[in-house]
Parts: structure tokens; sequence; C-alpha cells
């Protein structure tokens, strides 16, 4: 089984992380976050180190000077920029969240924006030189994930006997992050991530494929409190998913597949009682890290 990289979770801007075994075809990057209020540019770049002198073989870069707003796309390649390609649209509206992909393919990367695909950019400098990438700018990003694109079968990755029970050791604190990767099954109905303690369930998250949406309670003393039910729906039955399970201060916010979907305001506050992971229904589990 190929080992799929962590995301980077609300990292401080400016910022550099490692691509871990860099760029291969069809690898996807994923970076959700918000442009800020007034903004003027920001830029993601894919580069090879990170050296204030390093190429760059993909400058990604949203420029608001001009009403509308625009977007130029370049590659830098021994401190020469090279000829700009601009595409006149404006896809970052100022203070409005975004989710950026970028699809490493054999002759280009493929960027979608919003889950529309927006352009290719052909390749100036080899994919496989690229080991980094820098988000600099006025925006604020969420996580930056990576997906690879040879994903084992279902049957070939599951380690995990469902359900799945398992102690949170220390049980959970500001920052602290639950991931949970897996296969949701062809015929799947409804499946359930619990986050227990001793009296009940702090944080109840039910994707429902009968009713197409996800729904989060608390249960204290063997009673549900309100549901709440809104949001999209961003699991897929018979495909891969990787749930982040983000503790805050006053919330948890839970990302799929690197885009935030869910927060749901803490009921039960007391996050270090919160010790035991639960994970039931229809999927198959495939990697738990608590």
């Amino acid at each position: 089984m190929a080992y799929q990289q962590q995301p980077f979770y609300s990292p401080q801007i400016p910022f550099t992380g490692s691509i871990q075994g860099g760029l291969r075809d069809g690898k996807s990057i994923t970076v959700n976050g918000r442009v800020l209020p007034g903004a003027n540019r920001f830029h993601v770049n894919l580069q090879s180190g990170s050296r204030p002198d390093a190429n760059i073989a993909l400058h990604f870069n949203p420029r608001y000077d001009s009403s509308s707003g625009y977007i130029v796309i370049n590659t830098k390649q021994n401190n020469c920029w090279g000829t700009e390609e601009r595409i006149h649209q404006a896809l970052f509206p100022m203070g409005s969240p975004f989710n950026l992909q970028i699809l490493v393919k054999h002759h280009s990367y493929k960027i979608s924006v919003n889950g529309i695909h927006v352009t290719d950019y052909k390749h100036h400098i080899p994919f496989n030189m690229v080991d980094t990438i820098a988000v600099d700018g006025m925006v604020a990003v969420n996580t930056i994930s990576f997906q690879d694109a040879e994903v084992p079968s279902a049957a070939a990755q599951a380690s995990y006997s469902v359900p799945y029970k398992t102690t949170i050791n220390g049980g959970l604190w500001p920052n602290k992050n639950i991931s949970i990767q897996g296969v949701v099954n062809h015929q799947a109905s409804r499946f359930v991530i619990n986050l227990r303690h001793r009296n009940g369930i702090a944080f109840h998250y039910n994707p429902r494929f009968d009713e197409n949406l996800v729904v989060r309670n608390t249960q204290t003393m063997e009673q549900w409190g309100s549901e709440e039910r809104s949001g999209e729906m961003p699991f897929h039955k018979g495909q891969t998913f990787q749930v982040i399970i983000s503790c805050n201060p006053q919330h948890y916010n839970v990302f799929v597949n690197g885009k935030q979907t869910h927060t749901y305001n803490h009921r039960f506050t007391n996050l270090w009682e919160i010790d035991v992971l639960e994970v039931s229904g229809d999927l198959s589990l495939t990697g738990v890290n608590v």
C-alpha cells in the first residue's frame, strides 16, 4: 500500500512545505482556503526546493489590480521568468472561500477551481523535479492535501475490521486531529463515526446515502440532542475517502478529501474525557490515525 502524505492544516502564510515523494503522473494537490478581504494578490508555487532562487515549475498567481481580477500562470528557471499565461476570469473573489486542485498529468498540470476545470498548463520543467509547495500573499489556508493516482483495491487496502473501536490516548485537545481513511461500500446505506466519552457520544458523524446528507449530533446519558443536517454530502458509494476531524477550542472542523465540509460546535466540552473512536456501518477501513 502506497504511503499517503498527511495534509498540512492551517499553515501560517507565507508557507513552504515538502511534497513527500515528489510529483508523479496522476498525483493531485488540493489547496482549500479563503482570499482575504482587500487582497491584492496571492500565489501557489510548485517548485524544486525551498531556496529563494529555486526553480518554479508552476506559479499560480491570482491578482486584483484590475476591477474584476485575473490569474497569471508562469514558470521561473535559473532566476528568469517565462512568458505569462493569463486567465481573465474572476475565479477567486476577495473574502471568499475556494478549492484549488492541481492534477499532475504527463504533458501538463490540469487546474480546477471549485470543481470546475480552468486550464491545462504545459510542463516547462520536468514535474519529477518538483518536491516543494509554497503559498504566499493575502490568503488564509485551511488545508493542503495530497492524493496519489494509484489507489489499491478495497480488498487489498482493508486491514481494519468493522465495526472498529480504539482508544484515543489522552483524549482530545485543541489542534488534535483524527484521520480516518476508507472505502464506501457499493451498496452503502449509512456509516457512523463516533467520538465517545464515558457517558455518551460527544460527536456523532453519520453520512446517510438513503437521505443524501450527513447528520451530526451528540448523545448524553442515552438521550440524543437536536440533529444538524445542513451542508453537502461529500461521500460517494464505491469510492475512497479520507476524513479529518480537527478539534478546535469551540468546535470540530471536518475535512473530507482535503475540503472542509462541516463544522460542529462542542456540546460536550470536557475534551480530555473524549477517549474512544468508533467507526461502523457500510464501509471498509484502510487507515486510522488517532
